[in-house]
């Protein structure tokens, strides 16, 4: 087949809020090189710094996300998209009153084992 449509992505069961739709990736489709997901982080949501060894674009297309990269802390919105390059210390959250919907693309594809994330 020269093409994979996908009707009913993965939904990854968190236990933070968080609403995590993988349409291609290891969980959805076995695919190690690249994931691509949909994701709305609720008001309050933050995670722990981590240090992937994978790029991930973000693509925010409701809200905002704020993002602590290597230090710097960056702000992104609706219709803004950003670059985190692997082996970055980086900490994603939405400390913002209205939920954050995005897009999430890893290259390679996101793992729990390759994410690091600090405890």
């Amino acid at each position: 087949m020269s093409y994979i449509h996908q009707t009913k992505p993965f939904v990854v069961p968190t236990t933070d809020g968080k609403l995590i739709e993988e349409h291609f990736g290891r969980v959805a489709n076995q695919q190690e090189n690249i994931s691509i997901a949909r994701m709305i982080a609720p008001s309050g949501w933050s995670e722990p710094h981590q240090n992937p060894a994978f790029d991930e674009w973000t693509l925010v297309s409701k809200g905002k996300k704020l993002i602590e990269v290597d230090g710097e802390v960056i702000e992104i919105s609706a219709g803004q998209s950003i670059l985190i390059t692997k082996g970055s210390r980086v900490r994603y959250s939405n400390p913002f009153e209205e939920a954050c919907e995005y897009w999430s693309v890893c290259l390679p594809a996101f793992s729990i084992d390759t994410v690091n994330r600090e405890e």
